[in-house]
């Protein structure tokens, strides 16, 4: 596997969208498997569903007003905010996988994801509350009541792309842009699903998810 480098921070959400999808495409330095761990800038990551709801510009810019960039990603599922109290990893793999399915997938990273956290005290459950943004039946929740992790995945030919959003702090921010951007979409929402790690484990911090994830993913932070 080779860690993307570039350091720990994202700086530009069109590039952090758009690097995955053609890393799965191109690859890069002949390796058929990588993963970049970042704290992202303010993105609204709407998917392509999202951009045929009638009240989807409106949204994008209910998003911009809160000072997040709107872009749109290829996976599925419907808007996601992340910032910089937010991880994202994306795991690209360029090989046919046959030995998971796309709901195994989903199923093996969400058991992963949430032993990381556990370790670092967060009652991480698999599951989604209800109301969430952009449901998911194996998103991972803090104590059955908020959301605190979602990933969406992307499958071609040429292998698979697996995303994962990892809200670490500045729940107040998320939900407020949230709130504003999914009453446009017209989505069921509740804005009290979300959350982030700090809610209910303060210790955790973006940096101690970032060395945690990448301990578990065998590279170096």
């Amino acid at each position: 596997m080779l860690l993307l480098a570039g350091g720990p921070v994202g700086t530009d959400p069109e590039y952090d969208v758009t690097l995955g999808p053609r890393l799965l495409r191109e690859g890069r330095a002949g390796a058929d498997e990588f993963l970049r761990i970042y704290s992202p800038a303010p993105t609204a990551a709407f998917s392509r569903r999202d951009t045929l709801r009638p009240g989807y510009r409106r949204a994008a810019e209910a998003a911009r007003r809160h000072g997040f960039a709107p872009v749109v990603r290829p996976q599925g599922g419907s808007l996601a905010a992340y910032h910089r109290g937010s991880v994202v990893l994306d795991h690209v793999h360029r090989a046919p996988d046959p030995s998971l399915a796309t709901v195994g997938r989903f199923r093996e990273f969400a058991a992963r994801h949430a032993a990381v956290l556990t370790g670092l005290g967060v009652d991480a459950r698999i599951g989604a509350v209800p109301g969430e943004y952009c449901p998911g039946e194996y998103s991972l929740n803090a104590g059955g009541r908020h959301k605190i992790v979602g990933s969406a995945q992307r499958v071609t030919r040429d292998g698979w792309l697996f995303s994962t959003v990892i809200q670490v702090a500045g729940t107040e921010r998320l939900r407020a842009v949230l709130t504003d951007a999914y009453r446009e979409l017209g989505y069921d929402f509740d804005p009290g699903s979300v959350g982030s790690i700090e809610d209910t484990a303060r210790a955790v911090t973006v940096e101690a998810v970032t060395a945690a994830m990448s301990a578990a993913y065998g590279v170096a932070s």
